[in-house]
This record gives C-alpha cells, structure tokens and sequence, in this order.
C-alpha cells in the first residue's frame, strides 16, 4: 500500500477520535515529516536560546554593557528573521517546502557558530542578525510542509505536537550552557556554547533522504489543481486576502510578542531579580520548560479537541494571568519556584495552534508566502519588544517591565483571534 492509499484508507475509516491513535494512525510519509520537522524545531531553538542563556555571562564579563544592549541584539535577530521567513515563504512555493527548509537549518547553523568568533558586541550584533534570517525562514518552510502533509483530522495536534520540538531543543541548550558555563571560564565557555550550535546542520542529511514534498504542493505546481491565489506571492495582499492576511499578521504579533518579551530576558531576570547562580539558573529553567513542553502538547490537543479561535482566547488569557504576578510581584522562594511549571506550560501552549492555523488560512499556490509573511511580520514587530523590555527594564526594573509587554502582547493575540474565522477541520485543497 503506497502512502497515499494508506492516507486515503485511514481517513476514510470511522475511529475514535483520541490523543491515544493519532500518531499511529500517521502514514510513513507523515511520520518522516513530523520527525523532520520536529528535529528542526528543536535545532532552531538550540540555536537562538543559547544567545538567551549567555546574556547573563556577557554582561557579567563586559563584553556587553547592560540589559538594553543585549535587548537590542535579541531584536536584531528576530527582525532580520522577519525578513528570512517571508523570504522562505516565497522561495517554498518556487523551489519547494523540503529545500528550502535545507538551506534554512543550514543557514542558522553556520551563523550561530559564527557568533561563537565575535570579538566585539557590535560583530555579535550582526552575526545574530545573519543568524535569524535562517532561523526565521525555517520555521517559515517547515509549517508549511507540515500544514501540507498531515491529513485535516489529525493537522492540529500533528503540528502542535512538532511544535514542543522547540522545547526538546530549548532544554538541551539549558543542559548544554549548565555544563559549558560551570566547566570552563566565562571568557571561553560562551563561545563554546555558540559553536555548538554547529551540530544541527547534520540533520539536513536526514530530510535530504527521507522527507518528500507534500503531495498537495505537489499537484498545484504541476498544474492539476488550481486554487486561488495564481502563485504570485503579492496575492496575498489581493482583495479576496488581503484582510484574511492582516489578521493572521495581527494575531503573529500579539504571539511572538508575548512569547519573546518573555523568554528572551528570563534567564537575566532570575539571575538578577531572583539572585539564582548557575545550577539554580539552570534547575529552575528546566521547570519552565518541563512546562513549556507539557503546554505545547496541551495545546496541540485542545486545538483539535475545541478549535482554533477558543484555543488562542484561553492559553492567551491563561498566559497573562500566570505571567503577570510571577514577573511583576516579589513572590516567596517556594510559590515562585511552584509556578515555573505553569509559567512555561501557559506561556507556550498557545504556539501549538499558529501552524494549524495559519495553514489553514491560505491557497495552496501562496501558502508559503501567507504563513511566512504572516508569522514573520508578527516576529518582526514583536522582535521590538525585547528591545522595549530591555530599555524599560532600567527605568522600572526587569520584572515589571515583562509583564508590560507580555501583558500588550496577550491582548492584541486574543482580539485578533476573535476577528479570525473558525477552521477546524478544513481541507487544505479546498481553500
């Protein structure tokens, strides 16, 4: 039975619809791209949370001055990402989603490892600002391959579940900065943890031979289907989605806003509000992220379980509630180290639902392109929140000032989750 007649039987069949069978009911074909996407996602993380996690060494060591500096090339990344995932956008609908997620990974990797030679905080400003055009094209490419690969019954929690990827890789860098930074001098362990970021590039080897190209793609650039759209990439600012398209890049902002307020300055803040030292640094990160990969496959599951509108609404709301006292009050050791868990887990758990969603919002012929533009123009101007958070910080201190920005953040992600269109369930073909 080839892959597609397996998908074809299986969606036909009447099953009981529960987290148990989903990834078993997957084709050979879907597997491999979930694992695939997974993978990357995971390396991406790796790759952007070691600059996180290195903050607190490179102001302690002065090779950057302060909070507002290393805002400001945090923002540098995630602007320059902006940018690499419309790109991706494009060059996935022209050359194809699985290529162009090659030369993605490959991208991040060699400039991470860059980053690991800068002798100055101005060459590690732009070694992080090349760096994110890559890290922001792929995920740019791998939503779109996995929007377009996995069936509409199981699209929610198959791209929520890749989505806690990041986490696997966010927890491995955590592990990989605890033992560089207690190892060897500060001087050289930061420099360690950047050209470890070299590593990913070897799962290109992996989707080179075992990925295909979604079907669906497939079939619209061979001309066998014809969606709206016509493969121009300006076509999703025409009048049938032009208003489709500026909601989704609302909804991206509030997303990427919310999360990068967060996690970008998270290790500075319990290094210097919170007075934690490297094995405490360390423990209590984990429990964030323990948390963070909980929510993702939370959210991966309440996204097919209740829809796509109410999922957002919840988490976000969710998220603002547990964000706001953990950041903006000086709570007890104990309560504090309670709520990481959550903390992580709401903070996260509505990212599960961005692939779905978007996916589902545009043709075949410019789906890269929308999901690229969209999510990336929302990481473009949530990437200025760091930089606000930063310089805010030294007026009102790091703790209030994440809750400022993360709080704007939730909010402008729940109304735009209002304005959007319920599309639970929807075939991609049909769009």
């Amino acid at each position: 039975m080839t892959d597609r007649q397996e998908t074809i039987t299986d969606a036909g069949e009447e099953q009981v619809d529960t987290g148990r069978i989903w990834y078993s009911s997957l084709s050979r074909r879907e597997r491999r791209t979930f694992w695939g996407c997974f993978s990357g996602w995971a390396t991406d993380a790796f790759d952007v949370q070691v600059y996180s996690l290195a903050i607190p060494v490179l102001i302690s060591i002065g090779f950057l001055s302060g909070t507002a500096e290393a805002g400001l090339i945090g923002t540098a990344a995630l602007l320059s990402s902006s940018v690499g995932g419309w790109l991706a956008g494009v060059l996935s609908d022209r050359i194809g989603r699985v290529r162009t997620l090659q030369l993605t990974i490959l991208w991040f990797a060699f400039f991470t490892g860059l980053s690991g030679l800068a002798m100055n905080a101005d060459q590690l400003l732009v070694a992080r600002a090349l760096m994110g055009f890559g890290f922001g094209g792929e995920w740019a490419a791998g939503a779109v391959l996995m929007g377009e690969t996995i069936r509409s019954r199981y699209r929610g929690r198959a791209l929520g579940a890749v989505q806690s990827g990041w986490a696997i890789g966010w927890g491995v860098a955590v592990v990989a900065s605890t033992l560089v930074f207690a190892s060897l001098d500060p001087e050289i362990a930061w420099r360690v943890l950047f050209f470890l970021g070299l590593l990913p590039a070897l799962l290109v080897v992996f989707l080179r031979r075992h990925v295909p190209e979604p079907e669906v793609r497939t079939a619209a650039a061979t001309g066998q289907t014809a969606p709206g759209g016509g493969g121009n990439f300006l076509g999703i600012f025409g009048p049938g989605l032009r208003k489709r398209t500026a909601i989704c890049a609302l909804l991206c902002i509030g997303a990427q806003g919310g999360y990068y307020s967060l996690v970008t300055f998270l290790p500075q803040f319990l290094a210097s509000t919170r007075n934690l030292k490297i094995y405490a640094l360390g423990g209590t990160l984990a429990l964030v992220i323990a948390g963070a990969f909980a929510g993702y496959l939370f959210g991966a599951w309440l996204t097919d379980k209740i829809g796509r509108r109410p999922m957002i609404v919840s988490t976000a709301l969710a998220a603002f509630l547990i964000v706001l006292p953990m950041t903006a009050l000086d709570l007890p050791t104990g309560v504090f180290t309670v709520l990481c868990f959550p903390l992580g887990f709401f903070a996260s758990a509505y990212l599960s639902t961005m692939g779905s969603v978007l996916a589902e919002q545009f043709p075949t012929p410019v789906r890269g392109s929308g999901m690229g533009f969209s999510y990336n123009f929302g990481r473009g101007i949530g990437a200025l929140f760091p930089f606000f958070v930063g310089y805010l910080a030294e007026v009102l201190g790091l703790g209030v000032s994440i809750a400022v920005f993360a709080g704007l953040a939730y909010g402008t992600m729940i109304v735009a989750a209002l304005l959007l269109k319920e599309t639970r369930g929807v075939e991609l073909a049909e769009v």
